[in-house]
């Protein structure tokens, strides 16, 4: 089970990936401990902060698949995996694993 920190995913997506990543401890906020993996919608947040804020952390980074922008933004960031929101609906889990094993 990882810990995931989910930063700017907005409440609908939060709680498909609530479904999707059953088996993960899903949270919106900092803890003492830091994450396993940080999953951020790059359409709502900074991705280069992102990275910057979390740089030992795998970071999966989405956004809509219109946001060309959004997507070379988040590569040009350094992220670990980025992908459109659809990718991570139908993959989640299996994008998880390989980014926290």
């Amino acid at each position: 089970m990882a810990t995931i920190l989910l930063v700017g995913v907005d409440v609908f997506f939060r709680g498909k990936l609530d479904v999707l990543l059953a088996g993960h401890k899903l949270t919106t906020t900092e803890s003492i401990d830091p994450p396993d993996l940080v999953i951020v919608d790059v359409a709502r947040m900074d991705a280069e902060e992102v990275a910057e804020t979390y740089p030992e952390v795998p970071i999966l980074g989405f956004t809509n698949h219109t946001d060309t922008a959004g997507l070379r933004a988040a590569q040009a960031a350094g992220l670990d995996r980025v992908v459109v929101r659809s990718a991570l609906a139908e993959r989640a889990s299996q994008l998880v694993d390989e980014l926290v094993t």
